[in-house]
């Protein structure tokens, strides 16, 4: 018959400590949801930068009618900087998909109806260097600290992750290191989303990658970091 006493006890104390932990949770995610936007790109350039690996994915919807360019980019980016996978150009408005490899300054393409390795010069299909996406300098990562206007937009969860989305400008010099064809004099719109580790997942950037033409826009995907592949010439 005294059992019934012990709640008024044991419930206050119960409800003390999930109070506790709720205020604890509610700190942590305004700390979270606080910290300086740049500062969280500055940790994602960081993390990016010293990664042994990432697989990496960039893709274009369309390009303007009549220019020749990069379509989309997929494969494995290490560092120092090299890059093994495939890439898909738009030449004299028809697609070409080739298997590249590009380290040591080097890039080495199995071009359609070929089965050997050659090298080229991915200038002359509007493409650019594939192993600079990984540079330190003027690699994707320089977007992150040469990001100009940076504010926090949103965020989202994506199963266990909370992702958070930042949209900034980037200068027309800094892209036109990583595809050479954008205007130097321009700014890019930017929109990053990083993950709850402060990771780069996703870069959307738009703006004139190619001369005499309208604006195109670019999105590149970070996933599987610290992968550790060999990439060697072929």
């Amino acid at each position: 018959m005294r059992r019934p006493a012990v709640l008024p006890t044991v419930l206050p104390a119960a409800l003390l400590a999930a109070g506790l932990l709720l205020t604890g949770c509610s700190a942590g995610d305004t700390t979270k949801q606080s910290a300086d936007p740049k500062q969280a790109l500055a940790s994602a350039k960081r993390q990016l930068d010293t990664t042994s690996g990432v697989r990496i994915g960039l893709h274009a919807d369309r390009l303007p009618t009549g220019v020749n360019g990069l379509r989309d980019a997929t494969g494995v980016g290490i560092h120092p900087p090299a890059f093994q996978g495939s890439i898909k150009v738009a030449v004299g408005g028809v697609d070409a998909d080739a298997a590249v490899v590009a380290t040591g300054g080097k890039v080495y393409a199995k071009l359609p109806f070929t089965s050997r390795y050659t090298p080229i010069n991915p200038a002359d299909y509007g493409a650019p260097d594939p192993a600079r996406l990984l540079a330190r300098r003027g690699g994707l990562s320089s977007m992150l600290t040469s990001a100009r206007d940076v504010k926090r937009a949103s965020q989202v969860r994506d199963g266990k992750r909370v992702l958070t989305r930042y949209t900034a400008t980037v200068p027309g010099t800094t892209i036109s290191s990583i595809i050479p064809s954008a205007r130097s004099t321009a700014s890019f719109a930017a929109a990053f989303t990083l993950d709850d580790r402060d990771r780069l997942a996703k870069a959307v950037l738009s703006g004139p990658f190619y001369p005499k033409a309208k604006d195109v826009t670019y999105a590149v995907t970070f996933g599987d970091y610290g992968l550790h592949r060999a990439i060697k010439i072929p």
